[in-house]
């Protein structure tokens, strides 16, 4: 979850205490619990930290300024060991001396052995956190080594658990150690200056040139470069990137949040994922993939891993997978799935769907199935995570980076990624299957505008949200690629303005949440398309008039032109016409912009909600 930034300079221009600040902003949607940084300055080691938002670490500073550096570590925080104290918060002192300090993100999870050893050779602690364990390693393993690099490399044999650690010492100005296992670390390189992140958004504004690490590997920075070596002392190499998008893109750009920025990013996210996946003729090209044909050729079912948003990613693109292929498809949430004994084998493709590349539960539900014989494939937002190293496969998403904690623009970049492996499967499957692929392609060409023209009619929307301030509960119906979207409006307003919000298949209304139904309850339906098959617009509208008549304030979203739910409803959202199953992506987007206002309205961050962090790093 955490943020973390390291950075080594040759010269005091722009100094460290500048260049970690300016990252931890970025990164503020990784954790907010607390923030602190640490500077070597001359002989020793200056930290500043405090609990609670970034804000209070700057105030912190304007109080008790640091002096110039070139070497610095920040840290913000989602809680784990502890609580969101200023004792808690990193970064860590370590030895008596207090020469070293450390950051880290994950959980180490033997650190109370290892305390009690600590313990009993009289170290005294202040914190609550396994992360001051490592610590207090670190200086007594440095103290035997005299060496940085080296004492990482003995202390990380010792833990167990998922971690990125980054370390400095006094002895050994103008360089940071950093290592990870199962926890992102990416490298920034620059001229006379590197960085440490745990993504390029920390340092996006002085590079653009990154390095991507491997699993269990250290790193070491200095202003002349990165030296990478395995967790087992050989030499490894890193592989070297540049970041597609600048800084401008992870900014508000004129926007109130980074939400709503990213809502109305929607149109370029959407088209972005689609661009250069066909050749001249529309056939879908994925050279990408580094999977044979005979291998996509062979499989005969598809698991889907995934949480929250991009589990939902996950279950719309279910329906549509199954129909362009007829493979069966499950989709399994990924912390579910190691504990359920899957069946899968070589024949079973499984993707993975996180727009960090992080998420905990999802890495280790995709190395179980590589465990297991099946091929792996990840659709990832950020290059050079982990999954996608981890998987046979990454199908890149190309939403740009997404700061706000609840998502928007990567699902719907999620689902578009999903969509094209679907097509590219009913491509390589021939007949039928592949002309649906290329006309399918040319709809989805068309959904970006259709999204633009959508976000331009959110006025009333917005009214209704503001309208609604007061709302303690918010109800959401919907059928077959409805029904995922009724869940993700639900999820959205729960993290969002904190109230109760729930979303149902509508044809499960009678079997029992009908009885929620009270007068003036909010019921959001989301209407199929009078064309749409097997007649679930007639059985939707009959459901909006079952809710009515026991009072619901119905909101329908519908498509532009269907006046059979007008009687019935007390709003009607119209949306751009186009298909069954690329309809979700746009019913979704008057639940995004509903969530955001009503949240708004409560006075509520929308971009930090509480309790959340935009990547889940821990299981």
């Amino acid at each position: 979850m955490c943020g973390i930034v390291g950075y080594v300079g040759r010269t005091l221009d722009g100094t460290a205490l500048d260049v970690v600040m300016e990252g931890l902003a970025r990164l503020e949607y990784r954790g907010y619990d607390s923030a602190g940084v640490a500077l070597v300055d001359g002989d020793h080691v200056e930290t500043r930290k405090k609990s609670g938002k970034l804000a209070n670490l700057t105030a912190e500073l304007a109080a008790h300024p640091l002096p110039p550096s070139t070497t610095g570590i920040g840290h913000t925080r989602w809680a784990t060991h502890g609580g969101p104290t200023d004792g808690n918060a990193h970064p860590h002192r370590g030895g008596k001396d207090g020469k070293l300090a450390l950051i880290h993100n994950g959980i180490i999870e033997n650190f109370h052995a290892l305390k009690q050893g600590l313990l009993a050779a009289g170290v005294e602690f202040t914190s609550e956190t396994d992360t001051e364990v490592v610590a207090h390693l670190l200086a007594a393993s440095y103290d035997e080594t005299h060496d940085l690099t080296d004492a990482m490399r003995s202390v990380v044999a010792r833990l167990e658990g998922a971690f990125t650690l980054l370390v400095i010492h006094a002895d050994q100005p103008g360089v940071v150690v950093g290592a990870r296992r199962n926890s992102p670390l990416v490298v920034g390189l620059g001229e006379d200056a590197n960085y440490l992140g745990s993504d390029v958004a920390a340092f996006i504004g002085h590079t653009r040139h990154a390095m991507e690490l491997a699993q269990d590997q250290i790193v070491t920075i200095t202003p002349d470069g990165a030296t990478v070596i395995n967790f087992d002392g050989t030499p490894a190499e890193g592989k070297a990137y540049e970041v597609t998008w600048d800084a401008a893109a992870a900014e508000k750009g004129g926007y109130a949040t980074f939400m709503e920025k990213e809502i109305n990013d929607q149109p370029h996210a959407v088209a972005d994922t689609l661009l250069g996946r066909t050749d001249a003729s529309g056939r879908l090209v994925l050279d990408e993939l580094r999977i044979s044909e005979e291998q996509l050729k062979a499989v005969d079912r598809i698991t889907i891993v995934a949480c929250g948003t991009a589990a939902y990613a996950g279950m719309t693109a279910k329906y549509a997978i199954e129909h362009w292929t007829r493979i069966p498809v499950e989709v399994a949430l990924a912390h579910e799935f190691r504990y359920c004994d899957p069946i899968v084998n070589e024949r079973t493709l499984v993707v993975s769907i996180s727009q960090s590349g992080e998420t905990m539960d999802t890495l280790m539900a995709v190395k179980h199935a590589r465990d297991l014989g099946a091929l792996t494939i990840s659709i990832c937002n950020t290059h050079g995570s982990t999954i996608p190293r981890e998987s046979d496969a990454v199908l890149y998403t190309h939403a740009g980076p997404e700061i706000a904690v609840a998502s928007t623009k990567a699902f719907l970049a999620q689902i578009t990624a999903s969509y094209i492996l679907g097509l590219y499967l009913a491509q390589l499957r021939g007949g039928s299957f592949a002309d649906d692929a290329q006309a399918v392609m040319k709809e989805l060409a068309e959904v970006p505008g259709k999204i633009e023209t959508l976000l331009g009619r959110m006025g009333r929307v917005k009214e209704i949200a503001k309208f609604m301030a007061d709302t303690r509960s918010v109800l959401f119906l919907g059928r077959h690629v409805g029904y995922p979207v009724a869940m993700e409006g639900a999820l959205k307003l729960k993290e969002l303005a904190y109230i109760h919000a729930e979303g149902f298949a509508a044809g499960e209304l009678k079997h029992g949440p009908i009885a929620l139904i009270e007068p003036g309850q909010p019921v959001f339906v989301i209407v199929p398309s009078p064309t749409s098959e097997h007649g679930l617009h007639g059985k939707v509208v009959s459901n909006i008039q079952e809710i009515r008549a026991r009072g619901a304030r119905t909101l329908v979203i519908a498509e532009e032109g269907d006046e059979s739910v007008v009687p019935f409803a007390d709003e009607v959202i119209s949306v751009p016409a186009t298909s069954q199953l690329l309809a979700p992506l746009l019913t979704v987007v008057p639940l995004q912009v509903f969530a955001l206002w009503l949240s708004t309205a409560k006075g509520l961050d929308v971009d930090q909600p509480r309790n959340l962090a935009k990547s889940v790093t821990v299981e």
